[in-house]
């Protein structure tokens, strides 16, 4: 999956002579939280979001420093934050400079620029042109939509088991002497953990698997080193 599949196409931008309260009305109005910055020729100048107003005169929530604290971070610093909590226009709080990709990256390509800069949008370009931007809420969508049901003509019982064994099985958090049995679709896994995650790991494998309706956890705990041993909690439940 690209960025141009998922991408908001009909991106909503202001200039940087935008001014503030007409930037924050449009976000209010359009229910977004960022707004690309493009100047007179379409060339894209920064973001402004949100975070830009957190700190803003209007609202008393200036940056505020004692005097001793301002040497070290010094005049130039302190500067820049007085235009930022001041400033009239979009560009004197936009980010300048923002994160691109281009329409054809990949959709893990996004996910990594997102979590490695601490990012919530990723303009989109083709060349030089806006084409779009990527949010988090697009990529929420994308795995709403990947994850539909797809239905599959392979997906009798044996199948099911083959499909789930050989999952668990390439891993090397397997639990131990793992078994499946699979009927009408309901599959039931068998074997030892000595590890929680180990026993959500194989649910979800086979929660995964096409075809499986119902998944029921028979993966009993073992502790590697006292030998103390524990029913899986669904069965643990059923007897009591």
């Amino acid at each position: 999956m690209r960025a141009h599949q998922i991408m908001t196409k009909d991106v909503i931008t202001v200039t940087p002579y935008t001014t503030i309260v007409d930037a924050a009305n449009i976000m209010l109005r359009c229910h977004i939280s960022g707004l690309p910055v493009l100047d007179s020729d379409g060339t894209l100048l920064g973001i402004v979001s949100q975070s830009d107003f957190l700190h803003r005169k209007e609202i008393d929530t200036e940056r505020k420093r004692p005097n001793w604290l301002e040497i070290f971070v010094g005049p130039g610093r302190v500067a820049g934050d007085f235009v930022h909590e001041h400033g009239r226009k979009v560009e004197d709080v936009m980010t300048r400079d923002p994160i691109m990709v281009e329409d054809n990256a990949p959709l893990d390509e996004l996910v990594r620029l997102m979590e490695k800069h601490d990012i919530k949008r990723l303009p989109v370009m083709r060349a030089k042109s806006l084409v779009g931007i990527v949010t988090r809420s697009n990529i929420l969508q994308a795995v709403a939509s990947m994850a539909r049901e797809i239905p599959d003509p392979t997906t009798d019982d044996d199948h099911i088991r083959n499909r789930i064994t050989r999952e668990v099985y390439a891993t090397n958090w397997r639990p131990i002497g793992f078994q499946v049995t699979v009927r009408h679709g309901v599959a039931h896994l068998h074997g030892l953990v000595i590890d929680e995650h180990s026993r959500r790991a194989a649910i979800v494998a086979a929660e995964n698997t096409a075809g499986v309706k119902e998944v029921h956890d028979h993966l009993c705990f073992v502790d590697s080193y006292s030998g103390f041993y524990m029913e899986s909690p669904e069965d643990m439940k059923a007897a009591s």
